[in-house]
Parts: structure tokens; C-alpha cells; sequence
């Protein structure tokens, strides 16, 4: 009785951290992916017309977008990254926003941690489950039910505190709770400012909290079509 009560307990122990780790997982996929897309680079540039801003070329402003992500995934604890201007090479940031660029990119490698752990976890759970008996599958449907459901929750909290609170103190907010010195706090004349306006970041929350909130829908419509059916098939027989 007492090792069935055990692996009783270590089964509620896996659900609850699977349904913990999706959410996880989600947000920081959606993360990763930001940091290393250049259309989303290239999609700001152009749109705040960072090129007038910064008196940039497009193709420096390439090099500046292919540089920060080849940073963020290198072992350079430092970046270094010259562009062009007006004839000239000079380095693009200065050294505060260098430490600050710093400190993103341990932020940047702790989520890719934890997008690792999460999707073993996640993946070994789901594929034990599908291995298992057909009960174990109706077990998956349901904690994936739970942990989407949480991820979309989370996503219409931040929506909605963005909307109350607005959205330039909740991301000054973030900063002051991320980061424990103040580099980030930079002049409107730096590098990162010109490059990265307030506005690029509402879109690119824009789009972390839609693909977060499609893929947990998405998560939910196949979990519980496939409860449905089930239930379907138990009662015609």
C-alpha cells in the first residue's frame, strides 16, 4: 500500500510540474525567438525609421541586428561592433550600453536554460504519456488543458496591466525588477535608444503575447477535441 501511495504522489508530482513547466516553456520559446529574429530587427528599423535616426545605412543596420544576435549566442562576454558612418568605421555602443548589453545577454542565456529544461521535461512527459495506456493520454490532454490555459491567463493579465497601468511603466518596471544596477538606464542619444525605440518594444510585446496566446489556443483545441472524442467514442459503445 505504501509504495502504491508513493508513485500516487510522484504521478501528482509529474502532472504538477509539467503543468508549471508549459507555460514556461511557451513564454520562453516566444522569448528565444524574438532575440534571434532579424525580420523583427529589420521590421523596427524600418518602421521607426531608425536609418533618419540613426544616419545608418540599411545594410550597417543589418550588420548592427546580425551582430547582436550572433552576440547573444556566442561566448563573447563583451560585445565589439563597428559600422560605417558617413565614410567613417566607429564602435556603436558606448561603454554603459556595452555593460547593460551585458547584463541582457545573461538574462538572454538563463532563458534559453530554462527553454531547455522545459522542453526535455515537457517532451518526456508527453512522450511517456502517448507511450503508455490510453488513460495516461486522457491524463496528458488534461494537464496540457491546464498549464495552456494558465500561459493564456498570464498573457491577459499582462494585457490587461499593460492597458491600466500603461505600457511604459510596466516596462520601466521590468527593468528596475531584471536588472540590479543602472546601466540600462541610458540617454536618448545612445546607440540602443535610436535603435530599439519604446515602440519597437510594444510591437515585439505584441507579438511574444500573440504567438504565446496561439500556441496555448492551439494546445487547447487539440487537448480538448481529443477529450471530446473520447468521451464520443465511451458512450456510443
Amino acid at each position: 500500500m505504501q509504495g502504491i501511495e508513493e508513485l500516487k504522489n510522484l504521478d501528482t508530482a509529474a502532472r504538477v510540474i509539467f503543468i508549471s513547466a508549459l507555460p514556461a516553456l511557451l513564454i520562453s520559446a516566444a522569448i528565444a525567438f524574438e532575440f534571434n529574429s532579424l525580420w523583427l530587427y529589420k521590421d523596427g528599423f524600418e518602421k521607426y525609421n531608425v536609418s533618419q535616426t540613426t544616419g545608418l545605412a540599411e545594410a550597417e543596420l543589418e550588420k548592427a541586428a546580425t551582430g547582436l544576435i550572433g552576440y547573444f549566442n556566442s561566448d563573447e562576454e563583451y560585445i565589439s561592433l563597428t559600422v560605417v558612418k558617413d565614410g567613417q568605421p566607429f564602435e556603436l555602443f558606448s561603454q554603459r550600453e556595452v555593460a547593460h548589453l551585458r547584463d541582457v545577454k545573461q538574462l538572454v542565456r538563463l532563458n534559453y536554460r530554462l527553454l531547455l529544461g522545459t522542453a526535455i521535461y515537457v517532451g518526456a512527459y508527453a512522450g511517456v504519456c502517448l507511450w503508455r495506456r490510453k488513460k495516461s493520454r486522457h491524463r496528458l490532454a488534461r494537464v496540457v488543458i491546464i498549464g495552456g490555459s494558465i500561459a493564456l491567463g498570464m498573457i491577459i493579465v499582462l494585457g490587461v496591466g499593460s492597458t491600466i497601468q500603461g505600457f511604459d511603466q510596466l516596462f520601466t518596471q521590468f527593468h528596475f525588477l531584471a536588472f540590479t544596477n543602472e546601466f540600462w538606464m541610458l540617454d536618448p542619444s545612445d546607440s540602443l535608444i535610436m535603435l530599439f525605440p519604446e515602440g519597437f518594444w510594444y510591437d515585439a510585446s505584441m507579438l511574444f503575447g500573440g504567438i504565446v496566446a496561439g500556441v496555448a489556443g492551439t494546445l487547447l483545441g487539440v487537448a480538448g477535441g481529443y477529450l471530446w472524442r473520447a468521451r464520443r467514442r465511451s458512450k456510443s459503445q
